[in-house]
């Protein structure tokens, strides 16, 4: 259950990212209390899938789905680049995550 929760806040994590992009610096109201909500929703998701996995483990995890995901959001949705080493780059932090998944005890 908190490698789901995990997940989830990795997710939050991507949506707090997309909701900040589109409040336009907190100028907007909606997408400024949704930025609000996803964080604070995945920070706690976090919180509670880190009282049963590893914290290095759990952190590194969240913040690899965060990173990877919020640059894959921005590849086809937004216009950022596809350059061929930015995707070989994603790729890696992607095989990171997976591996700690792999290895960890819990």
């Amino acid at each position: 259950m908190a490698w789901v929760l995990l997940g989830v806040a990795g997710i939050l994590e991507i949506a707090f990212a997309w909701f900040m992009k589109s409040s336009h610096g907190f100028t907007r109201l909606t997408p400024a209390l949704l930025t609000l909500a996803a964080g604070v929703s995945s920070v706690t998701l976090l919180s509670i899938s880190l009282r049963s996995l590893p914290m290095g483990t759990g952190y590194a995890v969240w913040t690899g789905i965060g990173a990877a995901g919020t640059a894959m959001v921005g590849i086809v949705w937004l216009g950022d680049s596809a350059a061929p080493m930015r995707l070989v780059c994603i790729g890696l932090i992607l095989a990171g995550v997976i591996g700690l998944k792999l290895v960890s005890i819990p």
